[in-house]
């Protein structure tokens, strides 16, 4: 990639960042006095604008952009997972499909259909495959689920890898070993045998996967002890209060990872960062949204917020 490459989007997603939320609107829409106020804030500041909005306009200022597909690639796996169990009990997929994605649900359906993968991308054609075997054979859904969402991970890394971009590899890396901890924490509560790990925890240079799960299975203690000795102690603390501080505390880190890029003129990389931007302001709204209609106190939600971009 060429350092000039996507100069004009880059100039184009700069002019849009002034419109990203505050901290003053989040308290605005937090302390709105009535849901019917909060919705009338909520249309006039953002104007209902979902992913799928910033995804077809960052597609549309850089359509040849190939790396921000990455950014896709867990819906896409999500999206197979829908398929696979929907065909599999007889219902309507596009209930279940996540939207934006780079590959359709009419392409994975048609894959299960002809129980062929050829017409799915190279970077989900085995896990499609073995997921299916799985299902079907032993009708371990949740074995085939974990697969898949093992697998998307690899898929992020080895793309990531090919880019040879230090931003993007680092993002991949973050969602990976974020993914790998949650994982090994579920499958210790849930006494998870050691082959069922192999499949569910996907494994990364920052986080052995031998080493998390020998340390998962031996118990949620050993579990935490083993990561307080790695640079994720702080997120093993807030797991082991409550995995929703876990959550926000992995969200929290992608929007400061975002952040490294955005004095950046070139590149796909300040792309990236507002389409993260974005995915962290549409999840704080529709966190307030859901508090406010189920009564949650002000300070509860004010805690719950994600970091902003701005």
């Amino acid at each position: 990639m060429s350092t000039t490459e996507y100069a004009s989007a880059v100039a184009a997603v700069k002019t849009m960042e002034s419109s990203l939320l505050t901290r003053s609107d989040i308290e605005q829409f937090i302390n709105a006095p009535t849901l019917s106020e909060l919705r009338m804030l909520l249309d006039s500041r953002t104007g209902g604008e979902t992913l799928e909005d910033v995804w077809k306009m960052l597609s549309g200022y850089a359509p040849d952009c190939a790396e921000l597909k990455i950014l896709l690639y867990r819906n896409d796996f999500h999206n197979l997972k829908a398929v696979l169990k929907a065909m599999l009990s007889g219902r309507d997929p596009s209930n279940y499909y996540i939207r934006p994605s780079n590959v359709s649900l009419e392409t994975i359906k048609e894959a299960y259909a002809s129980k062929s993968a050829d017409s799915l991308p190279v970077y989900m054609r085995a896990a499609a495959e073995e997921a299916y075997e799985i299902a079907t054979r032993t009708l371990d859904g949740q074995l085939s689920d974990s697969l898949i969402d093992s697998a998307a991970l690899t898929a992020m890394q080895q793309s990531a890898d090919e880019t040879g971009n230090d931003f993007i590899i680092k993002y991949a890396q973050l969602t990976t070993v974020c993914a790998d901890i949650k994982t090994a924490y579920r499958c210790s509560v849930m006494h998870k045998s050691n082959q069922f790990m192999e499949t569910a925890v996907c494994g990364s240079r920052e986080l052995d996967k031998a080493s998390l799960i020998r340390a998962a299975l031996a118990g949620t203690e050993s579990l935490f002890s083993f990561l307080n000795n790695t640079p994720y102690a702080e997120a093993a603390e807030l797991l082991k209060n409550t995995p929703a501080q876990f959550e926000k505390w992995f969200d929290d880190v992608i929007t400061e990872h975002a952040e490294s890029a955005r004095m950046q003129a070139f590149g796909a990389e300040p792309l990236m960062a507002y389409y993260i931007a974005k995915e962290a302001e549409i999840k704080n709204i529709r966190i307030i949204s859901i508090c406010r209609e189920s009564g949650t106190d002000r300070d509860t939600i004010t805690e719950r917020m994600r970091k902003l971009y701005v």
